[in-house]
């Protein structure tokens, strides 16, 4: 099961940058089970809500010719919860990207006031230089990951934009 943690993008400036948001809701169950009686979106999903966007400006800046994973955390400062009904606002922007490797600079922001600062790193794994072998297809941006992508009109893989 691939878990997508943003519902869509609201601004994509290909090769640049891009702001996706997550709307946070009690139907979701990890809301429940992180802190019981204290219902937040785990810092963790939050960082990986960010790799999504992120990972997918990357991805599409390369016209999605490679296999970007989450390669390090450079940066995670979280400043306050996230919590049921707060719509969070992810903003992604890309400091460099080479045929190795991607960074990004990344705030998550709520009703104005920011939630967290995160940085990460990305590798194209296609490039990587320890010579390991991995699938042909790609794993990364699926199908599930264009329905955002189309719903978005961001242009996904094999993807137009209109």
């Amino acid at each position: 099961m691939r878990w997508i943690w943003i519902d869509k993008f609201t601004e994509f400036n290909s090769g640049k940058n891009a702001v996706a948001i997550k709307n946070i809701t009690m139907a979701e169950e990890h809301i429940h089970d992180h802190f019981p009686g204290f219902p937040i979106m785990p810092e963790c999903l939050m960082i990986e809500a960010m790799a999504q966007t992120a990972g997918i400006l990357v991805g599409q800046a390369r016209d999605y010719k490679e296999k970007v994973i989450l390669a390090k955390i450079n940066k995670a400062v979280f400043f306050r919860y996230a919590k049921p009904g707060d719509t969070l606002e992810i903003h992604a922007k890309i400091n460099s990207i080479a045929d190795e490797a991607a960074s990004t600079k990344g705030k998550i922001v709520c009703d104005g006031k920011t939630v967290a600062e995160i940085d990460l790193m990305f590798s194209h794994i296609d490039q990587n230089l320890a010579g390991a072998e991995f699938p042909e297809e790609n794993f990364v941006f699926t199908e599930l990951f264009s329905v955002v992508l189309r719903n978005s009109g961001v242009p996904g893989p094999n993807m137009e934009l209109n």
